[in-house]
């Protein structure tokens, strides 16, 4: 930031500005994204049963909100000198500066993404999306520099400024759009179709179906609940015994702590026959027909599988 600021102050270029107005948000959404990790750590307690980790929405949402008021005063900048223009100096230096800080934050901004991946943080990948945006915008402006220097046009300047700035509010937006979904529990499709499919590949032939299944985030943590179809006749030790076999699956198969609830309900002779898989049954009422394969569609509804039920 400091690098940045000291460019603009060199060169008075407008499009470093907008560059250097992103940095301060750069500076403040860190600090508070380092504070929101420390405190989503935090073990569950009878305040917080869930846990601490939905501050990491929080913790993008202020990111978001922060670019976009920094990509409003970098346009509104660009505008105001494209009407009352000022000269641009020293260009040369600037574009210098331009490429260390912008060499920098590509470094940071790799980091973050693959410690925030590994790590399932939300405000690490937060940050580093911002700050891979930034290295964006540092590209474009070190050619914008670049035209500047070579054909002496400075209005060009105020309209990388204005461009950039755009960018910048753009990707605020991205970010606010996460703290939204966050908050309002949107569902992860890509980590619902996950589950799915694993428990597809590993279906044992008691289970027949899962139905009302849903996800929720908790910073780096998720809760998985659903209900689960087994034979009525099953004691509570062998319905225990299936749904161990579940959790152990899930827990090993996804790179997050997982937290379950898990419903078991009885099957419904003869309506659950047609798709019970269970060749041993000792009380079938009617032959197995056809295997329904569980999907997004199927495993959402909050009802019993059965041929008469969408597939």
């Amino acid at each position: 930031m400091l690098i940045k600021f000291t460019a603009w102050w060199i060169t008075g270029s407008n499009a470093i500005l907008s560059d250097a107005l992103e940095s301060i948000v750069n500076v403040v959404a860190s600090g508070f994204a380092l504070y929101s990790i420390g405190y989503a750590a935090r073990p569950q307690d009878l305040d917080h049963p869930y846990g601490h980790g939905k501050i990491e929405f929080l913790s993008a949402g202020l990111e978001g909100a922060l670019i976009g008021i920094a990509g409003v005063a970098a346009m509104g900048k660009g505008i105001y000198n494209l009407l009352h223009p000022q000269p641009v100096e020293a260009l040369g230096l600037g574009i210098v500066f331009t490429l260390l800080t912008g060499g920098v934050n590509f470094l940071l901004a790799r980091m973050l993404l693959q410690r925030g991946r590994e790590l399932n943080s939300i405000s690490m990948q937060a940050d580093g999306r911002h700050l891979m945006t930034d290295v964006v915008t540092s590209g474009g402006l070190i050619l914008g520099l670049g035209l500047i220097f070579l054909t002496g046009l400075v209005w060009i300047d105020n309209i990388i400024a204005i461009i950039f700035g755009g960018i910048i509010i753009f990707s605020g937006y991205r970010l606010l759009r996460d703290f939204v979904g966050g908050i309002l529990d949107e569902a992860d499709l890509t980590l619902v179709e996950r589950v799915i499919k694993l428990l597809n590949q590993h279906r044992s032939k008691n289970w027949m179906d899962v139905h009302n299944l849903r996800i929720q985030r908790f910073g780096a943590n998720i809760h998985l609940d659903f209900h689960f179809t087994l034979p009525y006749y099953f004691t509570l030790e062998e319905g225990h015994r299936e749904i161990d076999v579940v959790t152990g699956l899930v827990s090993q198969s996804l790179p997050h702590e997982v937290e379950f609830s898990i419903h078991a309900d009885p099957c419904v002779p003869p309506i659950s026959c047609g798709i019970c898989m269970k060749d041993d049954c000792p009380v079938r009422k009617q032959p197995f027909r056809r295997r329904i394969e569980w999907d997004v569609s199927n495993a959402f509804l909050n009802e019993k599988h059965s041929l008469q039920t969408p597939e």
